[in-house]
């Protein structure tokens, strides 16, 4: 037995063997190996043997031939036409329909239709043009979500909680709700659910905190393109003059960003008016600091054409049906 050298087979030998219906690249290899088991056997090299050379360049066509042909049936597969234009989500809250957040929702479920026809997959695209309309169920969701006015006392935070605080969300409570004929239904837990601020106050600020679950109320109020209007009243310590007083209005810059202009008037001596259309994290007390004045009481008293009112501090009450921002 050690006396005898293997044969070497050739390609269709190894073929017929091993499986005579399979071709593959397996079955190549294997002939490979053998050939190339007795070539060493006898000191020759693949270089010099013109067989192998031929067997290696038919494979590599037959590989480069099947990427090709690959390549063509995937250029004949139907393509999606939803992902050419602007992603629906965004398109939807551009135009106050609901929140992109919402958008998603309301597609994976089915209740958005584009030029008529239903779209269910996230991510899908359209164009600028394309009417987009919500279906029955989406529209009555809608209506059922609440939106509520919470004077904030000191000492809660609107939005996550920080040490030592409470946020303000804990405060929407039945027995907190003040004057439930006024604004709406009675309390009841579902307006709890996904109920969210719209806009930050901090905490040792008071006045009017908007939560909603409304994300169309929520882009209204903090969207990238919102110019609501919100009214303080804002008592100082320090010296106010004209120059001061003027750079309040308009000048002065935050994290190296130029603030909108803003309207600010003397009320007496140590109270001022601001009105903004911009909410930068605690813009009053640092526009005051960077004229040389110390914000010592902070009141939000209107967001829009929603005023404070006679709301009690800690107390809540619905956005009603009338009203808006």
């Amino acid at each position: 037995m050690s006396g005898k050298v293997r044969p070497t087979l050739s390609l269709p030998k190894i073929q017929r063997e091993v499986n005579p219906r399979r071709k593959s690249v397996r079955t190549y290899r294997v002939d490979r190996h053998h050939k190339s088991s007795s070539l060493e056997s006898t000191g020759a090299s693949p270089e010099f043997c013109p067989e192998l050379q031929t067997e290696t360049r038919n494979f590599s066509d037959k590989r480069r031939k099947l990427s090709v042909s690959e390549m063509a049936c995937l250029d004949k597969l139907p393509q999606n036409k939803t992902q050419t234009g602007v992603r629906i989500s965004k398109l939807m809250a551009e135009r106050g329909l609901c929140s992109r957040r919402e958008a998603d929702v309301y597609i994976e479920r089915g209740w958005v239709y584009v030029d008529g026809q239903q779209v269910t997959e996230l991510g899908s695209r359209a164009q600028p043009s394309a009417k987009i309309s919500l279906n029955k169920t989406a529209q009555t969701v809608q209506r059922r979500q609440v939106t509520i006015l919470l004077n904030k006392p000191l000492g809660y935070v609107s939005g996550q909680p920080e040490p030592g605080c409470i946020p303000a969300v804990t405060l929407i409570r039945r027995e907190n709700q003040y004057s439930p004929s006024f604004g709406g239904a009675p309390f009841s837990l579902v307006h709890l659910k996904g109920l969210a601020p719209a806009g930050r106050l901090d905490v040792n600020s008071t006045g009017l905190l908007v939560l909603t679950q409304d994300g169309r109320v929520a882009r209204q109020l903090v969207g990238e393109t919102s110019d609501i209007e919100k009214e303080y009243l804002v008592r100082i310590e320090g010296t106010l003059d004209d120059m001061k007083l003027a750079l309040l209005k308009h000048g002065l810059s935050l994290d190296g960003k130029p603030l909108k202009p803003a309207k600010v008037e003397p009320i007496n001596a140590d109270q001022l008016r601001f009105i903004l259309n911009e909410g930068r994290k605690r813009q009053i007390r640092r526009m005051c600091e960077l004229v040389g004045l110390r914000v010592v009481g902070l009141k939000r008293v209107r967001i829009g054409s929603v005023r404070l009112g006679r709301l009690p501090l800690g107390k809540w009450r619905y956005l009603s049906k009338d009203e808006s921002f």
